[in-house]
């Protein structure tokens, strides 16, 4: 069993008569990912701050390795690497500029800052291009980039804000890879993006807020068992469904939830939620013998993205 490397408790962050945080606890463990979700301004951002000791709680504690993480909190800030939405990176300077700077601003000097580089370098892939400048990168290069600097003095915990923001797959399946080799190292990561299934590889441990509060702390098996319905199956048919076909399938076993959307002309598409994937093949069987000649059909295991909303609601949030 990992030990406890981070420990938030309890923490209350208010702006006027608004709380923005409010008794938000949770922890992380040693060579743990975990995914920190949230609508927009439901509270991540403020968290993050105060993680990173930017921002000071007004009630609450945040504690990595035995210490308490404050402003002004020199020593323990040294154990945590920030990889920021905006990049955070000097245009007109070489990769290896870059680094130097980064790494002197941690007091890395001669042979351990030139290792420290050349490490960092091979972590994310850019050790070819290190007397190149970020100008004349990729948007992924410069993404990587950006994490090869919060790496330079070696943290325990790095915590990663929307890091794949504006890249292409190739990027951002070389940034998983960094991540997953760093979380093997033992290395402690908190993860937040919008795009939930770079949660679903990365994480282990899942954390949704929402409205200042922790709505879900638990392991992503554990998220999926709070809905019903744990795979999807949808059936585009070339004729109306009838109420008697609709009461039909609601009964049958399996079933867990039925929604009926019309298609182009008479044609109408069913999602129907299953206890189970292998519900559907004897569902598809009773449409058959029900008279029902189906366009086209797919299946579907329910996704994070279906935990989050059923906890969130679905309102658009501005």
């Amino acid at each position: 069993m990992s030990s406890v490397l981070l420990s938030v408790n309890n923490l209350v962050k208010t702006y006027g008569t608004r709380k923005a945080v409010d008794g938000v606890s949770f922890r992380v463990l040693a060579g743990q990912t975990v995914g920190l979700l949230g609508p927009n301004g439901a509270g991540k951002s403020t968290i993050v701050g105060m993680l990173c000791g930017l921002l000071a709680p007004d009630a609450g504690d945040i504690v990595l390795g035995g210490e308490r993480v404050a402003p002004g909190a020199a020593a323990v800030k040294r154990r945590i690497g920030v990889v920021p939405q905006d990049l955070a990176l000097y245009d007109d300077l070489s990769a290896l500029e870059n680094l130097k700077l980064f790494g002197a601003l941690y007091g890395l000097r001669g042979k351990q800052l030139a290792e420290r580089i050349e490490t960092v370098l091979g972590q994310v892939n850019l050790a070819d291009r290190a007397r190149d400048k970020p100008a004349t990168y990729s948007g992924g290069m410069k993404r990587r980039l950006n994490i090869a600097a919060a790496l330079m003095h070696d943290p325990q915990l790095l915590i990663l804000d929307e890091p794949t923001v504006g890249v292409d797959p190739q990027s951002r399946n070389a940034i998983f890879d960094t991540l997953e080799a760093l979380q093997a190292q033992g290395k402690a990561l908190i993860y937040t993006s919008h795009y939930m299934e770079e949660v679903e590889r990365l994480a282990d441990h899942i954390v949704i807020i929402d409205h200042g509060k922790v709505l879900a702390d638990e392991s992503p098996a554990s998220l999926h068992s709070r809905l019903a319905a744990q795979a999807a199956l949808r059936v585009e048919l070339a004729e109306p469904a009838h109420a008697s076909l609709l009461d039909g399938l609601r009964a049958h076993r399996g079933v867990i939830s039925l929604s009926c959307d019309a298609l182009s002309a008479d044609g109408v598409a069913l999602d129907i939620g299953l206890a189970q994937a292998a519900d559907a093949l004897p569902v598809m069987g009773w449409l058959q013998q029900a008279g029902c000649r189906p366009l086209h059909f797919a299946t579907a295991r329910t996704s994070l993205e279906d935990i989050f909303l059923a906890l969130t609601g679905r309102s658009l949030r501005d």
